[in-house]
């Protein structure tokens, strides 16, 4: 029990009369006393077990049993009843309802991806309305997308049965494709005994029996700023209905989270449309030429980047092949990323030739256009059928030759970034490669994402290289998926990263 010192006053009928009114938490936040009460001890709240052992469950606080009542020595020793036990009581339960939500929005909180805030609605609402299964449809009023259903005990066969039930019959399709599912429109839908409804649909009937699940209870999710969402439906195993209190508490949890998901929704939306564009700058498919075959790997981050690469057929049977960086990130960095890229093409065909002035007539562009920026950048030209190789780097990390006898970084001269000189121009080097051998371009991104220094980032470019196995040698692809993942091991390669990652390979026949 609450041990609640005789000057705090709280009047019981009004505080009563505003939970009905207001909601528990409502009335807490109005009536509670403000600043630090004297000692107060509570005892400890149970916890009900369910999908999340760890959150305390919203059950109702009971009120004494008669036992203690009819005990005379019970009457004496124990707490009084009445209305200030009765008061204490619910705010015990308050107490509870408060730490519950508390722990929910906080987890929800953490989550940074909209498959995993959804997964977390998921268990949590299970936990507060008693359920064990459910599932999420994720289906924007804009027509924008992601279009997406997400599961919570139910295998992608289950979700697959219930998508085989007519949109109107089901609860998320009346949220969803009506103005119930819109704010201001109706809250719920529950069903407790789906099985005893008149009129259930023949092809519902058998998907619940199927599955087992024999009542559901419905919420939509929509804002008024964002408008719907989508719709996330809990599954009984018997029939059952989530309780008044239940109501209220899994209510305040979907308003915060709806208002969590449309956050993540839009952060999402602009990843996508930033990972597009900067897809849409880079070449569609790489060229055919005689002699050599290429494959290229790209890889950006949640913000974008400005890492690039190109390859272009050049006169005379010619081909260049180009990588570089911009610093920074964002939609400003993949700007000036396919600006830079749009500018180098149009000097290579022009004096590809001569590498050096392909990238000295960059480095002026760059100084005037771009005054607040770097870049750096390597271009080749090539000559397929001598397996000739001149190229000119500023600033880019050195190429790598991987054949049969041999695996070893291309000495290039050291020069620096475009953009941090007055003027730009250091000396080309020639290559001539061995049949069957593999020149790998790529960027520092690479490097950067290990999170080592960069000599044991090199070392361990080199080791991945030297490794690769004999029976994919022969498709730089291959190669270049074996490179990818042995550099950057347990996912970093897809990971969430600052850091873009581009590499390049070019096979010789």
């Amino acid at each position: 029990m609450l041990d609640i010192p005789l000057r705090v006053r709280v009047h019981v009928e009004t505080l009563l009369a505003a939970q009905n009114d207001m909601g528990v938490c409502d009335a807490i936040e109005q009536y509670a006393p403000v600043g630090k009460p004297d000692d107060m001890t509570a005892p400890h709240l149970p916890k009900v077990a369910g999908i999340d052992s760890t959150v305390p469950s919203p059950a109702h606080t009971v009120a004494p049993t008669s036992a203690t009542r009819t005990t005379p020595s019970a009457t004496t020793s124990a707490s009084p009843t009445g209305p200030g036990a009765d008061l204490q009581d619910r705010l015990a339960g308050l107490v509870s309802d408060l730490t519950t939500l508390h722990e929910l929005t906080e987890r929800l909180a953490r989550t940074a991806t909209l498959s995993d805030a959804l997964e977390e609605l998921l268990r949590a609402g299970a936990a507060l309305v008693g359920a064990r299964r459910g599932l999420v449809v994720m289906e924007p009023g804009d027509g924008l997308g992601p279009d997406t259903t997400i599961g919570l005990g139910l295998a992608r066969a289950d979700l697959g049965h219930i998508e085989t039930i007519p949109r109107s019959c089901t609860a998320y399709g009346k949220l969803l494709d009506t103005a119930a599912g819109l704010p201001g429109g109706e809250a719920e839908i529950t069903q407790p005994d789906l099985f005893a409804e008149d009129g259930l649909d023949p092809r519902h009937r058998e998907v619940a029996a199927r599955l087992g699940y024999a009542a559901s209870y419905a919420l939509p999710l929509s804002t008024d700023a964002a408008g719907r969402l989508g719709a996330a439906v809990w599954l009984y195993d018997e029939p059952a209905e989530p309780v008044e209190r239940q109501r209220h508490l899994i209510g305040r949890y979907a308003r915060h989270a709806t208002e969590h998901l449309a956050r993540l929704l839009e952060l999402e939306r602009t990843r996508a449309c930033i990972t597009t564009v900067s897809e849409e700058l880079l070449p569609s498919r790489l060229p055919r030429v005689s002699g050599v075959q290429l494959a290229a790997r790209h890889r950006t981050g949640p913000r974008g980047g400005g890492d690039w690469y190109d390859a272009l057929p050049l006169p005379d049977a010619a081909l260049g092949l180009a990588v570089g960086s911009v610093t920074g990130s964002g939609p400003s960095a993949v700007a000036a990323m396919g600006r830079l890229r749009a500018s180098l093409r149009a000097y290579a065909v022009m004096e590809g030739e001569d590498p050096v002035a392909v990238l000295s007539d960059l480095e002026l562009l760059m100084r005037l256009t771009e005054p607040a920026r770097s870049a750096t950048a390597l271009f080749a030209f090539c000559e397929p059928a001598l397996r000739k190789i001149t190229l000119a780097g500023a600033g880019h990390c050195p190429p790598l030759v991987i054949g049969p006898r041999r695996t070893e970084f291309v000495e290039t001269s050291l020069s620096a970034p475009l953009g941090m000189l007055a003027c730009w121009e250091a000396p080309s080097v020639e290559l001539c490669a061995e049949p069957g051998e593999t020149v790998l371009l790529y960027t520092d991104g690479l490097l950067h994402r290990t999170g080592d220094p960069m000599d044991r980032a090199f070392a361990r470019l080199h080791a991945a290289a030297a490794s690769v196995p004999r029976t994919v040698r022969d498709d730089p692809g291959a190669l270049a998926d074996h490179v990818l993942r042995s550099v950057l091991p347990d996912g970093l390669d897809e990971a969430d990263s600052e850091e873009d990652v581009v590499l390049l390979a070019a096979r010789f026949e």
